[in-house]
């Protein structure tokens, strides 16, 4: 019989329910499932995939209330945030339901013949989610997995099952085979290591720190076994002289405490031109001050808890000796509350180098544009980043300069299902969402037909 663990609501301390922690003969058996339920999966005409894929979307946009009301229970969302992440599920879901017919290989002029390619599918595919962001990361990977043709099995991270579980349940309930969409709960030492080394499962994808990712890589290389890694971050927004400082400064908190700062796009270090350096600190204090933190359940909160005590006091570590500007506010007494905080730091400062994964920002001075691009990589990272000026000449020659996988330019966006996402150096390998998505979960045949007659 499968242990149990305990969910937590971060923003009470208090318990939610007990949750199965799966064996590896139990995630044997889900993976079992899932090679017959992909064989049928895959020989059903596009348009029939198509289809239930679409259901799967009205399923979930039904639910929508209801998946939200999870994530504010079991991760400390806010409502709002909550309500825009499973309504994001049931879009990247419509959109991965246009692949199956739009899966198109090759015609390749070649002598003496006729020759084209396909796009197979893999078969079983192992999804590993991480805590921070639960649905979304999840449809990342299960609907464009999905649409090219396989089956899946998802891990939740222990901490935040809730609405991967109910995801399971709606697929079934939308009309998907048994078996084509399993979660499976438990840990990552015994269901995300199956994933990695069981013969069945043929690609891998892991959203979360770079020191598992890293792990995640390895065995699958051992296996011969394609994976894709979406992994830390350490983004930079860097804010030029000549950019609307107003903007720039009221935006900024929500670029890095937006999920309590739990976000591998946070832009966790403001670089900010030396000329406007103070003007711009004295416009943030305002809009830090005013970011509310509360009652995830509160249609006005913009940021929750923190998502552990464990979580908390690593993000407290990182204050020791750090020069504080100004703090936000945040509850006291239960939950794992955590005030926004803005630090002065210098490149070589532990601050402005570790992705703290909280709500701290830190804010660093450059000289040029030349030194702007220098700070934003002196990082291992290289996942997201903002860029603000007015210059267009500049904003080319800096995203250019920039390597990070997603940039925006006075703007703080990085996810849109409809374009790629992924990072560069230790931020991971390979890119999800976007119109290739479905593709990255297929391999390419090539097939000659020989038509010489002779």
């Amino acid at each position: 019989m499968s242990d149990v663990f305990t969910l937590i609501n971060p923003a009470t301390a208090r318990p939610i329910r007990e949750i199965a922690r799966a064996s590896v003969d139990e995630t044997d058996a889900a993976i079992s499932r899932a090679v017959v339920a992909q064989r049928a999966w895959a020989s059903l005409p596009p348009v029939a995939r198509a289809d239930a894929l679409r259901s799967f979307a009205r399923v979930v946009e039904a639910h929508v209330e209801e998946l939200a009301q999870l994530e504010v229970v079991n991760s400390g969302h806010p409502i709002g945030s909550a309500r825009w992440e499973a309504s994001h599920v049931a879009q990247v879901l419509n959109f991965s339901a246009g692949a199956p017919e739009r899966l198109s290989g090759q015609q390749i002029p070649v002598a003496g013949g006729l020759d084209v390619t396909f796009h197979e599918p893999y078969g079983v595919v192992g999804i590993i989610v991480p805590w921070n962001f639960p649905m979304t990361i999840a449809s990342w990977g299960f609907a464009p997995a999905l649409a090219a043709g396989n089956a899946v099995v998802l891990k939740p991270a222990e901490l935040t099952p809730l609405t991967a579980m109910r995801l399971g349940e709606l697929a079934v309930l939308a009309g998907l085979p048994e078996g084509l969409f399993s979660v499976v709960t438990g840990s990552g030492s015994v269901v995300g290591q199956r994933f990695v080394s069981h013969p069945d499962v043929r690609k891998v994808v892991f959203t979360g720190s770079t020191s598992v990712g890293t792990d995640v890589a390895a065995g699958c290389a051992r296996e011969l076994k394609p994976v894709t890694l979406e992994l830390g971050g350490k983004s930079a927004n860097i804010v030029f002289a000549d950019a609307d400082l107003e903007k720039a400064a009221a935006s900024a908190p929500g670029a890095v405490f937006d999920n309590a700062g739990q976000d591998c796009c946070a832009r966790s270090r403001i670089l900010v031109e030396r000329s406007v350096y103070d003007r711009f600190l004295e416009l943030l204090e305002p809009a830090v001050r005013a970011w509310r933190v509360g009652d995830p359940a509160d249609e006005g909160t913009e940021m929750g808890p923190l998502i552990s005590a464990s979580h908390r006091s690593t993000v407290e570590g990182f204050l020791d000796g750090a020069d504080v500007a100004f703090r936000g506010s945040a509850p006291s007494g239960d939950g794992f509350w955590f005030a926004p905080t803005v630090v002065l730091a210098g490149p070589a400062d532990r601050i402005a180098r570790e992705e703290v994964f909280g709500p701290v920002v830190a804010v660093l001075p450059f000289d040029d544009e030349a030194d702007a691009i220098r700070l934003a990589n002196d990082t291992i990272y290289g996942l997201a980043g903002s860029i603000w000026t007015e210059n267009l000449g500049r904003a080319v020659r800096a995203s250019r300069g920039v390597k990070s996988g997603v940039l925006s330019v006075n703007s703080h966006s990085s996810v849109r299902y409809w374009t790629p996402f992924g990072g560069m150096k230790a931020s991971g390998l390979g890119r999800e969402l976007g119109p290739d998505a479905a593709e990255h979960f297929t391999e390419t045949k090539n097939v000659f037909f020989a038509t010489d007659a002779s």
